[in-house]
């Protein structure tokens, strides 16, 4: 792509000052870099690098006592937005640029209609004069052109009646209404599965270049970038520390940092052979069935989500299982079903040759001794006013545990978790999203589990954090002889751990082999079709293939 001479954005010597120096006195140090019109530079790295800040900051949305640097200039078509005032701000955004958040369900207010978030952009900025009947017109368009189903209901429903990737379409819809001249899109497909990651991706692209529009893409997925970037600015500790074309940073990295990310990439140990059967599983599910029914208006019917369809599965002692599909596939309610949590329709699940059906309160009780689970939001999953040691000990003491020795198996379970000892006195807030998930599989091992379930477990996390994860997760089950079943959406994840994957669609198993079988001869539509939605697949499939 040519770069025109005079760039759509230019950010010159961005430095963010935080309120107190800590280790570091800057989130952003000295950043530069330039955005055409009709380009996609995607800003990389891990959790606390400063990509969100710079776009905070290009905004004008930084939090209060965070500064910019008197020598800082954030130009957008040669106007410089630093020295804007708060008005000038406000006309600005929405108008020629606009923002896509991560989480759009934080982003959207929840008890007010989606038409009406939607219109709220244009009703600020709506200069030409439009009626509220043109504008909702107009409002429904922008809605069917960002590829929603019906889009006269969607106007009419709220957050919460919309998929993960249909908010994060309609958040597309609202920053693109004004037609802005810059994009910024934070991180907008992370814990999307990889079908729906997909189709955002493409939309993004799509209306990108039909609009001619700039876009600044921040993530953590050399995958995502792999597929959308023209340009990448990688940076580390607030600072940047290699910049290039797609190309020359994904073929030929200079900096170790860069090249660590890219190695972070899952999938590159898929495993050819699965574990060799034996005459008894560890876990036995035998004609699942499970069906939800919601009630979705006075006077609609009732609608009717088959989660699990006489579903079959044996997983052996020592084997890691992962049951791989998109959202809504039925794959953490098979969790949920297996820890009990929820109650199937019919069917069995059988755990060491017993039925965990027909149990008792106290065989129950010992059964969830045997089988924990790992939730996929650790922060929601841990209580915030309840220090790290004491959830962790709290599943032994239950058990006649005392005290004294609950809190001492907590800090050696820290410390193998990579926490240290020293993490016991300290509360969830203290520790970033890797670190929370550490003290979440320290807690599900504090009972020394035959079986473990991990849901989502690392969807969220930064590639290199996830990396890590996965390694510490492959450590201990050959440490502690566990049993795995792992949930998740990211068939490149599956591959890394597992040495077999189920796929489910609907409520069902289409598919299940050994990952290095699966990924070189699938044999299920569904499959190839999960398989062609993995971002950045030209430049990774080799990985899979190994």
């Amino acid at each position: 792509m040519t770069t025109p001479s005079a760039p759509l954005l230019s950010i010159q010597d961005l430095s963010i000052v935080l309120p107190s120096s800590g280790d570091r006195s800057y989130a952003v140090d000295r950043l530069s870099l330039d955005i055409a019109e009709n380009e996609i530079v995607c800003l990389v790295g891990e959790s606390g690098s400063g990509k969100s800040m710079t776009a905070h900051a290009i905004l004008g949305l930084l939090p209060p006592r965070v500064k910019l640097d008197a020598k800082s200039r954030v130009l957008l078509e040669g106007a410089d937005l630093t020295r804007l005032d708060a008005a000038g701000m406000r006309k600005l955004r929405g108008e020629r640029i606009a923002m896509v958040f991560q989480e759009p369900m934080s982003a959207l207010n929840p008890l007010q209609r989606i038409g009406a978030q939607v219109a709220e952009a244009l009703q600020l900025h709506n200069t030409a004069g439009l009626a509220a009947s043109a504008i909702e017109e107009r409002c429904i368009a922008l809605i069917e052109a960002v590829g929603l189903p019906a889009p006269r209901q969607i106007v009419r429903s709220y957050p919460f009646q919309l998929s993960g990737g249909q908010r994060q379409r309609v958040m597309i819809a609202m920053a693109l209404l004004n037609n802005p001249r810059l994009l910024l899109a934070d991180e907008p497909t992370t814990a999307l599965d990889v079908t729906t990651q997909r189709q955002i991706l493409d939309l993004i692209q799509k209306l990108q270049a039909e609009r001619r529009m700039g876009v600044l893409f921040i993530t953590h997925d050399f995958g995502v970038v792999a597929d959308i970037a023209d340009r990448v600015v990688v940076m580390r500790h607030g600072r940047v520390v290699e910049h290039g074309t797609r190309d020359e940073v994904l073929r030929n990295p200079q900096h170790e940092y860069t090249r660590k990310l890219i190695d972070a990439v899952p999938g590159r140990q898929a495993r050819s052979t699965p574990l060799r059967t034996r005459t008894e599983p560890l876990l036995k599910i035998s004609q699942l069935r499970k069906t939800f029914v919601s009630k979705s208006g006075m006077f609609a019917p009732p609608r009717t989500v088959v989660a699990a369809d006489g579903i079959d599965l044996a997983i052996e002692e020592g084997e890691t299982v992962s049951v791989v599909g998109e959202s809504g596939s039925g794959k953490s309610t098979l969790g949920r079903m297996v820890m009990r949590l929820m109650t199937p329709d019919s069917g069995d699940i059988a755990f060491a040759g017993r039925s965990i059906l027909s149990q008792d309160a106290a065989a129950l009780r010992e059964y969830r001794r045997q089988v924990q689970i790992i939730f996929q939001d650790p922060f929601a999953s841990l209580n915030p006013r309840q220090k790290v040691g004491d959830a962790i000990a709290r599943g032994p003491m239950i058990f006649g545990t005392p005290r004294a020795e609950a809190l001492k198996m907590a800090a050696a379970l820290l410390e193998r978790v990579g926490l240290g000892a020293s993490a016991v006195g300290r509360f969830p807030h203290e520790f970033s999203g890797g670190q929370r998930q550490r003290i979440s599989i320290a807690r599900a091992l504090a009972l020394k589990p035959r079986l473990l379930i991990a849901d989502e477990a690392v969807s969220a996390l930064d590639v290199s954090i996830q990396s890590q994860v996965l390694a510490l997760l492959a450590e201990l089950k050959a440490e502690l002889g566990l049993t795995m079943m792992f949930i998740t959406h990211d068939l490149r994840v599956a591959a890394e751990i597992s040495n077999s994957v189920v796929v489910m669609r609907k409520g069902q198993i289409v598919e299940r082999g050994a990952p290095g079988q699966l990924f070189s001869a699938p044999q299920h539509d569904y499959t190839r079709q999960l398989l062609g939605a993995m971002p950045g697949l030209d430049y990774f499939e080799h990985k899979l293939a190994a």
